[in-house]
């Protein structure tokens, strides 16, 4: 006989689909849902039973049907003794010469869910009996013959210290992991790190999704988690279906509410110990939840909504993750397209629109989003940035709706300052990180003069002029040097109200009565700060050449600072 996969039918395993739901029931109805099993067909390929000469004549569709126990019987009415998935073994003694009690010998072990019947030629039955065969066929129950005197005793040794191991090695699997994962959790790690364990153990991708199938985190080697994804939309369906070997899913849920899914994705070992780890798994991310772990990170992802909490903070980690890498650059656009469309990110046939938003609450960006209608994913940066990636048809008009968004995000309390730093639409997804790392140093640009200048709602590179060029030289050895040589006398003798009347009187233009309105001075005071100020750098401010050089050091001064 030739051995198959362990994994048993959808139907068959349908009594454990309801996952994550162990912390509400006893241990031992746990350990009764994820009793391990071999199928029929491992059975007859063991060395003992090949010696017997199995021949399978009925039923041979059903070979992967789970082996729960070895069952050895003469008697006529045995199916009244069993409870299901039992391999019942027997010589037909009892049988012999009677067809009526053949048939229903069958008819009984089938109403008993038995797995599989096994019949010792020699003794009562010199070959298959007919009517045996024709009601096993019938019935889709599997009937093995033994061509060759074989001792029932040897197989129901094996079979049963095979499924005790099987059996102590699951439970030593479920509680190892167990205290593991809560360990974690107790430690207060993120949900990033319990799913790396699990992906450990489980040796496979692990995908965890809301009830719309999109993707809010993974964990896994990431080459394996990109082929994963790339096809996620129909693998995650067929997977839900249970039409996908080796992908066992785990629901999340608690008190009453269910409200995602974990899945692990090509799992290559034993079906019941990777049902336990799935099981596992879920009751981790459930009690990570209930506890509101990973609250750094409020808000969640625009790609798609979710319960409060501990739940949003996942969908923003995996927004967060995409998004940092496409600025980082350290992984190829190409290779986060996956990710980015498993998230619930329109790509096909799109237009992208990289923005950053000095706002620490991207939980705001992302009602806005919402309330417009405008797919696209929110995160906050490391830098305490937040960056939002629109994803728009392209007939919309992207600049258009930019402006639409910086609009109604003015008009959320405490915002009415807030500007939006817009790259120009990418047209290919290849482009978006450098889109990304535009809009940021323009953000970057825009905070520097943000506290003289009243900015517009969305601020572009041709907007930033001096000050985005001075940025992008910051870390030039020479220009720190000019900026130094420039402002010695101020920086010297440090004196902040100095500085910040030369900053302001520099942005306004050298407009004097703005600069005095601007820092409730009076004109004749501001003039003896200003003659401070050029006595100390030994500059006449009146002459422009002068002045620009002084205001190019301060602008640099500032980049350097932040």
């Amino acid at each position: 006989m030739t051995s198959t996969s362990e994994s048993p039918k959808a139907s068959e395993t349908s009594k454990a689909s309801g996952t994550s739901k162990a912390s509400e029931s006893s241990k031992a109805s746990e350990q009764q849902a994820w009793e391990p099993a071999l199928s029929v067909r491992q059975v007859l390929g063991l060395e003992r039973v090949l010696a017997g000469q199995p021949e399978v004549v009925a039923g041979a569709h059903r070979l992967d049907r789970p082996v729960r126990w070895v069952h050895v019987a003469e008697a006529a009415d045995v199916g009244v003794m069993l409870s299901g998935g039992e391999m019942v073994l027997t010589t037909g003694v009892l049988l012999a010469g009677d067809e009526d009690k053949q048939g229903e010998y069958i008819r009984s072990l089938h109403r008993a869910e038995a797995a599989a019947v096994v019949l010792g030629l020699g003794r009562a039955f010199p070959a298959p009996p007919e009517v045996m065969r024709r009601a096993a066929e019938r019935c889709g129950l599997p009937l093995v013959v033994l061509h060759r005197p074989f001792p029932f005793a040897e197989l129901t040794e094996e079979v049963q210290s095979r499924l005790l191991r099987r059996k102590f090695a699951a439970v030593s699997l479920s509680e190892a992991v167990r205290t593991e994962l809560t360990g974690l959790i107790t430690a207060g790690a993120p949900v990033q790190r319990i799913l790396d364990e699990v992906a450990r153990h489980g040796g496979c991708p692990v995908v965890v999704t809301n009830l719309a199938h999109r993707v809010l985190a993974t964990a896994g080697e990431r080459p394996a988690v990109d082929d994963v994804l790339r096809d996620w939309e129909r693998i995650a369906r067929q997977a839900g279906a249970g039409t996908a070997d080796g992908w066992i899913r785990a629901d999340l849920s608690g008190r009453g509410e269910r409200w995602g899914r974990l899945v692990l994705c090509g799992y290559r070992g034993d079906r019941a110990a990777g049902r336990l780890l799935a099981d596992r798994a879920a009751e981790a991310l459930v009690l990570h939840r209930m506890l509101g772990g990973d609250g750094t990170h409020n808000g969640g992802s625009g790609a798609g909504g979710g319960p409060g909490g501990g739940w949003d903070s996942w969908e923003a980690q995996s927004a967060r993750s995409l998004l940092t890498d496409l600025v980082s650059g350290a992984v190829p656009a190409r290779q986060l397209l996956p990710r980015a469309r498993a998230a619930g990110l329109p790509v096909n046939r799109r237009v992208f629109v990289p923005l950053v938003v000095h706002d620490r609450e991207p939980a705001r960006l992302d009602r806005v989003l919402r309330l417009l209608g405008l797919p696209g994913i929110v995160a906050e940066l490391d830098d305490g940035d937040s960056a939002v990636l629109l994803s728009l048809a392209p007939d919309q008009d992207a600049r258009a709706l930019t402006a639409h968004f910086a609009a109604r995000l003015r008009s959320e309390p405490d915002s009415s300052h807030t500007v939006v730093a817009a790259a120009d639409a990418r047209a290919a997804w290849d482009d978006v990180p450098a889109g990304l790392r535009e809009a940021q140093h323009v953000a970057d640009a825009v905070a520097d003069s943000a506290t003289t200048l009243d900015p517009p709602p969305v601020v572009r590179l041709r907007d930033i002029h001096l000050r985005g060029l001075v940025r992008l030289l910051r870390d030039d050895p020479r220009v720190q040097s000019f900026a130094e040589r420039e402002l010695d006398g101020l920086l010297r003798g440090p004196d902040e109200d100095l500085l910040s009347v030369l900053r302001t009187y520099l942005a306004t233009g050298r407009n004097k009565s703005r600069t005095a309105r601007l820092h409730h001075v009076s004109r004749p005071a501001l003039y003896r700060r200003l003659e401070a100020i050029q006595g100390r750098l030994g500059v006449d401010l009146d002459d422009f050449e002068q002045a620009a050089s002084v205001h190019i050091a301060l602008l640099a001064h500032d980049a350097q600072q932040g």
